[in-house]
Parts: structure tokens; C-alpha cells; sequence
């Protein structure tokens, strides 16, 4: 190569320590590499550690609420045993204080028995000795207080009122025409009296065709007056009544 091509060399580019470089760099990347396994190991050696403390801690508290549960199942254990006793106690008592009443009882009916029967013997012979006995006395008062009382009954029973059956009638009575004298009409329904028979209240009702009937009410004795025959007699008025209808029935 002569002296003259020397500058243009000068302007290339050209890397003449490019080995020692590379070797630089890849020592870089593998300390780099190094610190983060490091790192890494360190971290998952701290999680262990802390599993570790936690498991220890767990099992510690399992062992003391183990120990205090059997503490107070042991406590109840002694309660029941000595509720027990007591009961088995005072089951004892009762079973003396049952059987001292029973044998009281016992002598009681027998005491009692013993005086029936003394009593039943005194009487039987009281009325061995009563010879002329007092049954046919007693027998004759009894009859005369039923037949005062009978007779009390009675007389106390006549003098109530005797109950009288009596009934609600009303009538319709209907004329001939609309020229009928209602007036006249109602006058001569009245006009009818006898024993148990009491006229009420009474009101003109249309009818039809400017025809009006007469309405009255009567209170009438079922034993002392019929209806039927009460019809009959409001009938007997021909030039009035055309016809006579019962409108209500009705017993008091």
C-alpha cells in the first residue's frame, strides 16, 4: 500500500477491539445473571422461614385450646358427677319419706275399718232393741209435706193468666169499581164486632184502573174468632165488596 492511500483509510470505520469488548460485556451480563439468583434463593429461603414460623405458631395454639378444652370438659365432668350424687341423694329421701306414708296409711285405713265396723255392729244392735220401729211415722209425715207442697203448686199455678193464642190478620177488600164509597166501605168492615176480634190500622192501596182496595189490619182470638168466618161476614156486604183476600197471617 503506497503513502498516498493512507487518508482515505483514516475516514473508514473500522473496530479493531472488538473481542476484548465482547468479552467485556458478556462478563457483565454473567455478574448480572449471578446477583439475580441470588436475590431469588434469598427470597424464597425468607418465604420458607416464614411458613415455618406460622406452622410453629398454629400448632402451638392447637395445643393450647386442646388443653383448655380438656380443662373444661374435665370441670363439667366433675359437676354432673356431683349433680348426680345429689340427685341419687335426695331420691333416697323421698323413697324413705314414700314409705313412711304408705305405712301410715296403712294403719289409718285399718283404724278406720276397725270403726266401721264397731259402728256397723252398734247400730245393728240399736235397732235390734228399737222393737216398735219409727219407718211407718216417718213414712206419714214425708206424704203429708208432698201433698202440702202438690197443693201449694197448684194454687200458685191457678192464679197465672192462661195464655191466650192470638193472631196478626190483614185483609184486602176490594170493591166493585172506582165509584165505590170507600169510606163507607171501611165504616162497615168496622161495623163488625164480637168477643176477640180487634180492628186495627187501616190505608187505601191502588189497585188498577184508578181502583183503590181497602188494607186494614185485625188482632183476632185463634179460640174465639175464624177468619173464615170474619171473610164471610166482610162478604155479606154485596153492594160494597167484591172480594175479600188475606194479605199476612201472622201468630203473637
Amino acid at each position: 500500500m503506497s503513502v498516498e492511500g493512507l487518508p482515505v483509510l483514516v475516514h473508514e470505520k473500522v473496530w479493531t477491539n472488538r473481542a476484548k469488548y465482547e468479552d467485556a460485556e458478556m462478563k457483565y451480563y454473567e455478574m448480572l445473571a449471578k446477583q439475580r439468583s441470588g436475590s431469588s434463593m434469598g427470597s424464597l429461603a425468607s418465604e420458607i422461614a416464614k411458613a415455618r414460623e406460622s406452622l410453629q405458631q398454629s400448632l402451638t395454639l392447637a395445643d393450647t385450646r386442646a388443653a383448655q378444652f380438656s380443662k373444661e370438659a374435665e370441670d363439667r365432668i366433675g359437676k354432673l358427677e356431683n349433680t348426680v350424687q345429689l340427685l341419687m341423694k335426695r331420691v333416697g329421701e323421698l323413697e324413705a319419706q314414700l314409705a313412711k306414708v304408705s305405712i301410715s296409711g296403712i294403719a289409718t285405713s285399718t283404724v278406720s275399718t276397725q270403726s266401721t265396723s264397731e259402728g256397723g255392729k252398734k247400730e245393728e244392735e240399736e235397732d235390734d232393741i228399737d222393737l216398735f220401729g219409727s219407718d211407718d211415722e216417718e213414712d206419714a209425715e214425708a206424704e203429708r209435706i208432698k201433698e202440702e207442697r202438690l197443693a201449694a203448686y197448684a194454687a200458685k199455678k191457678s192464679k197465672k193468666p192462661a195464655l191466650i193464642a192470638k193472631s196478626n190478620v190483614i185483609l184486602d177488600v176490594k170493591p166493585w169499581d172506582d165509584e165505590t164509597d170507600m169510606a163507607e166501605m171501611e165504616k162497615q168492615v168496622r161495623s163488625i164486632q164480637c168477643d176477640g176480634l180487634l180492628w186495627g190500622a187501616a190505608k187505601l192501596v191502588p189497585l188498577a184502573y184508578g181502583i183503590k182496595k181497602l188494607q186494614i189490619s185485625s188482632v183476632v182470638e185463634d179460640d174465639k174468632v175464624s177468619v173464615d168466618w170474619l171473610q164471610e161476614q166482610i162478604e155479606a156486604f154485596e153492594e160494597l165488596v167484591q172480594s175479600v183476600d188475606i194479605a199476612a197471617f201472622n201468630k203473637i
